[in-house]
C-alpha cells in the first residue's frame, strides 16, 4: 500500500513522542525514517522502526542521549554517541564533520557507543545537499563471513561516498556483502530470487535463494575476498578512530547490536574551481550513460524513487504500517 509522505513522517514522530523523544528531536528522526522509505530503503525505514522501538523501550537505545565530543586534533574530532538514536547521532556528526571542513578544508567525526544508523546514505546525501564530498561508515555485529570461512567474525559495514552536482548528486552507498541482511529479509518477505548470487546455502553452495542465507548465516563479500578485507580495514579504522568497539565486541544479537564505531568525513570542494566539480561529475556521467545499456549512476534510482513517492505515496509494507498505527492507540 501507498501512504503520503507527510502522513508516514507524522505517525512516526507521534510513535516516538510517545516514547519520550522531545520535539524538534522526534521530528528528525521520523524524518531521517520516513526519508529512507521514501527513497525505497524501507529496510532501513518504516521496516526498521519496531527494531528500533523495541530496543528504545529496553534501553538499547536511549531517546533522550546526544553525542558528547570526547577529544579534537585539528580537523579530528572524537565523539561518545552515548547510546543515543542511531540516525541523531549520525545527522549530528556529519553535520559537525561539515562545518570542520568549512574550517579545515577537511573536517572528520569519528563516533563510538552509538547505534545503528539506518539508512547510511541518508549521511551521503545530507553531505552533497550541504556542497561537501562526503564519506562515512560504520561497523556492525558480525554478519559476514571472513574469505575463506564459513562463520560470521566480519560485519558487512556500510560504506557511503557522496559527490554534490547540479544535475543530480552522486551518492553511493553500499555494505560490504553482496546484499545487505535488509535487503535479504525484503527479497525473502516478496519470496522473490536475487538477481544475482548473494550468498551460500548450508551446504556451501552459491545461491540466489534469499531465505537460504539468512538461515545459513553466509553472506557473500562484494568482490570475494577484496569485500572481506575492505571490511576488516574499515572496522580497524572506526574503532581506533573513535576509540569504540570493533565488530567482534558487538553483541550477535540482532535486537541488541549496539556500542557501534563510525566515522564521518567531509571535504569541502573550495579548491576546485568553480563549475569544475560538476562539469567533471558530468563528463564522467556521461562517459559511462553513452551507448548501449541500461547504465544508471550512483544515486540515479534513488532520486527516481523519490519523485514517485511524493507525487504517488510511500510504498509501506501494510502490516508493519498498522503495527505502527495501531501502538498510537494503545494506552
Amino acid at each position: 500500500m501507498r501512504v503520503p509522505f507527510d502522513e508516514l513522517q507524522a505517525v512516526l514522530a507521534a510513535a516516538l513522542r510517545k516514547a519520550g523523544m522531545t520535539g524538534d528531536r522526534a521530528s528528525l528522526c521520523a524524518r531521517l525514517f520516513a526519508e529512507a522509505s521514501r527513497d525505497g530503503v524501507a529496510s532501513h525505514g518504516l521496516n526498521r522502526f519496531p527494531r528500533f522501538m523495541r530496543m528504545a523501550a529496553r534501553g538499547l537505545v536511549d531517546v533522550h542521549a546526544a553525542p558528547a565530543l570526547v577529544a579534537a586534533h585539528g580537523a579530528l574530532e572524537r565523539w561518545d554517541g552515548r547510546r543515543g538514536p542511531g540516525n541523531l547521532n549520525a545527522h549530528a556528526s556529519m553535520a559537525r564533520a561539515i562545518a570542520l571542513s568549512r574550517l579545515h578544508g577537511v573536517g572528520c567525526v569519528a563516533l563510538a557507543n552509538t547505534n545503528h544508523w539506518m539508512r547510511g546514505g541518508s549521511y551521503g546525501w545530507q553531505a552533497a545537499e550541504a556542497g561537501v564530498i562526503g564519506v562515512c561508515w560504520t561497523n556492525t555485529l558480525a554478519n559476514m563471513p571472513p574469505w575463506g570461512a564459513a562463520d560470521p567474525r566480519l560485519g558487512n559495514n556500510p560504506l557511503v561516498i557522496a559527490v554534490p552536482r547540479g544535475d543530480g548528486h552522486l551518492v553511493l552507498d553500499g555494505a560490504m556483502s553482496q546484499f545487505s541482511v535488509g535487503a535479504l529479509t525484503s527479497y525473502a518477505a516478496r519470496g522473490e530470487p536475487l538477481p544475482v548470487d548473494g550468498g551460500h546455502d548450508a551446504a556451501g553452495a552459491l545461491t540466489r535463494d534469499p531465505q537460504a542465507i539468512l538461515d545459513s548465516r553466509r553472506l557473500l563479500p562484494i568482490g570475494f575476498w577484496k569485500g572481506s578485507g575492505l571490511s576488516l580495514m574499515l572496522d580497524v579504522i572506526a574503532a581506533a578512530l573513535s576509540g569504540g568497539r570493533a565488530t567482534h565486541e558487538i553483541s550477535t544479537d540482532p535486537e541488541g547490536e549496539t556500542d557501534l564505531s563510525q566515522v564521518f568525513l567531509a571535504i569541502d570542494p573550495a579548491l576546485v574551481p568553480a563549475g569544475d566539480l560538476d562539469r567533471i561529475a558530468n563528463a564522467v556521467v556521461d562517459s559511462v550513460q553513452r551507448g548501449d545499456g541500461d547504465v544508471r549512476y550512483p544515486g540515479e534510482r534513488t532520486l527516481a524513487t523519490r519523485i514517485e513517492s511524493l507525487r504517488e505515496g510511500v510504498l509501506v509494507d501494510e502490516a508493519i504500517w498498522r503495527e505502527v498505527s495501531d501502538q498510537l492507540a494503545r494506552p
